[in-house]
């Protein structure tokens, strides 16, 4: 813990052991595949509690309290979209067109819905967060923008994720304090265009490769020679760039995002170190491979520690009076009654 500018910095820590949730992984696993799929519902919840339980800041602990019957209720609505989806286009392109645009009017309600589901049933130190995010709004966040990018062959990409980002963090809160989201359409520009500097570049020296390889044959040919003879050495080149650039932009949209958040009078940071993650997908990647998929919970047990311990919060004042205060300031106002979020359709 550092003070810097009066302010205490309390990070986040992350208890949880790669062997204690793989416990849990498996008799969730194994279970899901008895029961054809309805047990993942169960699985989400006891998933979510170990990693919510786990998570600690300032000496307490959050929890996550939805149920998985409510979990299982979104599974099958959004199960229910996806066959009449593929059935309608199966049927005849234009009926499959119209419950196309069916669905986009109805998602961002239920993203909407999905949001105030996360954030009612997460809690800490006892106290729940919530969602106080519109219809209309979610409309122009999740649906709006969304098309706006396409239409401008996604020019408009960053400013739709800003969009997104700010409906979700403006509309949340911890007990009464608001989330407060300042992050600049600039800043998420500036890591899209990085991003796809870095691809392009990449592609470019793939390109250099193949012509130098087939130098020795002239025009066209040599070039087609190139290519086929560089081909493996090219995918090389590019899996290593979606790598490096997967992780730079990951890394740097985290402390983008979290960032510029703020909770109260109380600023949220993030330092995630693009190398560190980076080495922790590669090496998770290569432990699954050779475990046959059997090191999955200590490869989400590890990127979860990444993550999370590069948070904290610059704290002004003290953080338990002020949780002390939410809770009393919530009993006095009385809590939304869980009937009202009980859809989750993420997976």
């Amino acid at each position: 813990m550092q003070e810097q500018f009066g302010q205490k910095n309390q990070s986040f820590e992350f208890t949880g052991s790669g062997w204690e949730y793989f416990k849990i992984w498996i008799v969730n696993l194994l279970l899901t595949i008895v029961t054809l799929g309805i047990y993942s519902a169960w699985a989400k919840v006891r998933r979510l509690q170990y990693f919510y339980r786990n998570t600690r800041l300032d000496g307490g602990s959050f929890d996550f309290h939805g149920t998985p019957q409510a979990i299982l209720k979104g599974r099958l609505i959004a199960f229910g979209l996806l066959i009449g989806y593929n059935a309608a286009f199966e049927y005849d392109p234009m009926i499959g067109l119209g419950v196309a645009a069916l669905l986009a009017l109805v998602m961002p309600w239920l993203l909407m819905r999905s949001l105030r589901f996360k954030l009612y049933n997460s809690s800490y130190r006892g106290l729940r967060f919530g969602f106080a995010g519109s219809t209309g709004d979610s409309y122009r966040a999740f649906l709006l923008y969304p098309l706006l990018a396409m239409f401008t062959l996604y020019l408009l990409a960053p400013l739709a994720h800003q969009r997104i980002k700010r409906y979700q963090f403006d509309n949340s809160r911890f007990g009464n304090a608001s989330f407060s989201f300042g992050a600049p359409v600039k800043g998420f520009y500036i890591l899209y265009l990085s991003s796809l500097a870095v691809m392009l570049g990449s592609v470019l020296l793939a390109v250099a490769l193949a012509m130098m390889m087939g130098s020795g044959a002239a025009g066209a040919a040599g070039i087609i020679s190139g290519l086929m003879l560089a081909g493996p050495f090219i995918m090389l080149v590019m899996l290593v760039a979606m790598l490096v650039v997967g992780s730079l932009f990951s890394a740097y949209m985290q402390n983008l995002v979290w960032g510029s958040t703020t909770l109260g009078p109380h600023r949220i940071f993030s330092h995630v170190s693009a190398r560190r993650l980076l080495w922790v997908r590669v090496s998770n990647f290569i432990g699954i491979v050779l475990t046959l998929g059997l090191f999955m919970p200590f490869a989400a047990v590890r990127m979860a520690r990444l993550q999370i311990e590069a948070m904290g919060l610059a704290v002004s004042g003290d953080l338990s009076g002020f949780v002390a205060d939410q809770q009393l300031n919530a009993t006095a106002a009385g809590e939304e009654t869980a009937e009202m979020f009980d859809v989750d359709i993420s997976f």
